[in-house]
């Protein structure tokens, strides 16, 4: 099917590229997201009418991602868990429980943009963490994990 992107998408292509995708994936996930429209020759048309504010209105994602990302680059973070007293935790830190701590600080992030490269933290200590604000904005977190008594 072929689409044209609202929005920059990660793997596929930036605002008011003509891209061809599978069916599915336009259908269930660009579409319903407002990602992409199907590129039909009124879309195309209509989208080079809004281009100028699309445009405008990525670039003012963007702004505002890189001043959440210049806040939130370098910040240390505190969750704390039950843990045994190897260090090992009872259960493990998700993406979730992170997301959760960043929103209690004061910076408002969903669960999705919280990266873990090695799946959930299972033990306690201080680990490295991505957060993607933006496809262009990823600000580097650490994550420090105390053990609370069980």
């Amino acid at each position: 099917m072929q689409i044209i992107l609202l929005e920059k998408v990660v793997n596929l292509g930036n605002l008011g590229e003509v891209v061809k995708v599978k069916d599915g994936y336009a259908r269930n996930f660009l579409i319903p997201q407002k990602m992409a429209r199907r590129a039909t020759a009124a879309a195309v048309a209509e989208f080079e009418v809004k281009r100028a504010e699309l445009e405008k209105a990525a670039a003012a994602k963007l702004a505002a991602a890189q001043a959440q990302g210049e806040k939130l680059n370098g910040m240390t973070v505190t969750v704390s868990q039950k843990a045994g007293v190897d260090g090992r935790l009872f259960g493990s830190v998700t993406n979730f429980d992170i997301a959760e701590a960043l929103t209690k600080v004061g910076f408002a992030v969903e669960k999705s943009a919280v990266r873990l490269p090695t799946g959930p933290l299972k033990t306690t200590g201080e680990f490295p963490v991505s957060v993607a604000l933006h496809t262009d904005v990823i600000a580097e977190v650490t994550v420090a994990v105390v053990g609370e008594a069980a």
